[in-house]
């Protein structure tokens, strides 16, 4: 399966490049939840190649968004083009997402940014690796030295006034610093790699996060929902973060 994800993803990021500066950008219902022809074309080529290969598995992606059975057999979640924002104001932080889940629990996860040409991998078990090479969390300690991220949803109510309560008590506790990047999917893998000690996001969609989940988890990092549970692809947004950091970070962040 390493081979068959690896190919289709390096396709559809350059499938999602070949738009770059150039897609028509429409709203899905708000002037903020943008998407383009990078997207659908993407994820169209995304779930053909799924198709002809697993012609009985299931697939959920962003721009389809059927209804499906998260705890099918054998289910593909697919992120077309997380980061559509970015791309689509020429900001070069965006990425393509593909997890495989059986049974709810995601065995294989990739995430690929095309414009820097790295590919986060994970099969459960088997570790994580950033462009083939072993990866892990950060072995930073303590509440100073740690490079928190962040992510705001579309909502502009009692979501992103949670969110912002929850940056400044993260800034009382002197964290060295804070970051919004656009792309929950990077953010986490990002997390796994060890350039953030921490991410959390209030809202998110099973696409933004499945594969993240498989990655991070191989690279050591620990993770739950921001109600407290354990994460799994019903979970409403993540909180996450290296070892070291993760039980204070988690008993901050949670939602209360």
């Amino acid at each position: 399966m390493e081979e068959f994800l690896t190919e289709i993803i390096r396709s559809a990021g350059k499938i999602v490049q070949d738009y770059y500066g150039v897609a028509h950008i429409s709203e899905k219902g708000s002037a903020i939840n943008t998407v383009t022809e990078a997207d659908y074309a993407a994820e169209a080529y995304i779930r053909t190649a799924i198709a002809e290969a697993y012609p009985t598995h299931l697939f959920l992606g962003e721009e389809s968004a059927e209804q499906v059975d998260l705890h099918a057999e054998h289910l593909w979640v697919v992120d077309p083009l997380d980061g559509t924002n970015n791309f689509s104001c020429g900001m070069p932080h965006y990425s393509v997402s593909i997890a495989y889940a059986q049974n709810g629990v995601v065995q294989v996860g990739a995430v690929y940014d095309p414009s820097r040409d790295e590919l986060f991998y994970a099969e459960r078990g088997k570790g994580a690796f950033l462009n083939g090479q072993p990866m892990v969390v950060s072995q930073r300690t303590g509440w100073s030295q740690a490079l928190i991220c962040t992510g705001f949803y579309y909502d502009r109510g009692e979501m992103m006034r949670k969110t912002l309560d929850t940056v400044q008590a993260l800034f009382h506790h002197n964290i060295r610093g804070l970051r919004r990047t656009g792309s929950a999917a990077l953010d986490i893998c990002w997390t796994g790699a060890g350039r953030f000690d921490a991410f959390f996001e209030y809202e998110l969609h099973p696409w933004d996060f499945a594969a993240g989940l498989c990655i991070l988890r191989e690279a050591g990092g620990g993770m739950a929902d921001i109600d407290g549970g354990e994460m799994n692809l019903k979970s409403r947004g993540i909180i996450c973060g290296s070892q070291n950091i993760f039980n204070d970070f988690f008993n901050l962040v949670v939602w209360q």
